[in-house]
């Protein structure tokens, strides 16, 4: 009798670092489970990637996202969840509705918490398995004009952290990692009206550069992976720096 491929669940899979991922794990000999809101997105995906499943969720919703955690306790095969979905919001903190801010720190932190939360369950009982949870380059500062977003992402960062520490001293073979990409080419800035001309070409990274770096970090271990040798110098410099400096720089050449 042929041994059930393992699971795979991804979410924000519908386009960038998402798709990429759900690719690179199908290729792999995953079973992948895609999550998104956008059912055409899905349903075009799915049929691209034999054997795989969707999911049409909102995470920013209670009830969809009972759905989804009670379909993570029930897979019993589940070896990799990578935590994607997420989105940002343009201009000032306070010109933005609370209803927005509210869904970003949602799917950002509650979703991330209670799908990872599911997930290790199932993980460290069968003593095998990874989670990638998609944070930035933007968790390791403070900006105007991405508070909440930042603040999240920094979240994450410790969030990640503080499994990974745990995981480690329960012995448990389960591994983490924060993925923090800086610019990356798909849908996430061109949403937040990014003219990606105004940015230098050597800072943009395509998806598949994060993905790839993203699983050679998870072969090695690596707790947080930043693809690109740029970014990974600019937060040698930045760790550095004195805070004070730091916000200065924030509030000087940061831009609408």
């Amino acid at each position: 009798m042929n041994a059930l491929p393992p699971t795979a669940l991804i979410t924000g899979v519908s386009s960038g670092i998402g798709e990429v991922f759900a690719r690179k794990l199908a290729q792999r000999g995953y079973r992948v489970v895609l999550v998104a809101r956008r059912r055409e997105r899905l349903e075009k995906l799915a049929l691209e990637l034999p054997g795989s499943e969707i999911i049409v969720a909102d995470l920013t919703l209670d009830s969809d996202m009972t759905r989804v955690e009670q379909f993570i306790a029930d897979q019993s095969g589940l070896e990799f969840l990578v935590n994607n979905a997420g989105f940002g919001v343009p201009g000032s903190y306070y010109a933005a509705s609370v209803e927005i801010q509210d869904r970003m720190h949602r799917l950002h932190i509650l979703a991330v918490g209670r799908l990872t939360h599911a997930a290790l369950k199932v993980m460290v009982a069968c003593s095998k398995g990874n989670i990638v949870n998609v944070s930035s380059m933007a968790g390791f500062f403070q900006a105007p004009f991405s508070v909440s977003y930042n603040a999240t992402k920094a979240w994450m960062n410790s969030f990640t952290t503080g499994l990974y520490v745990e995981l480690k001293k329960l012995d448990s073979p389960v591994r983490v990692q924060a993925l923090c990409p800086g610019f990356t080419i798909t849908e996430f800035h061109d949403n937040l009206g990014v003219d990606r001309e105004s940015i230098p070409r050597s800072l943009w990274l395509s998806a598949e550069e994060v993905v790839n770096a993203s699983l050679r970090g998870l072969e090695r271990g690596k707790l947080f992976v930043v693809p690109g040798w740029r970014y990974r110098l600019l937060l040698a410099i930045a760790g550095i720096l004195p805070q004070s400096f730091k916000r200065f720089l924030a509030i000087k050449f940061t831009r609408p």
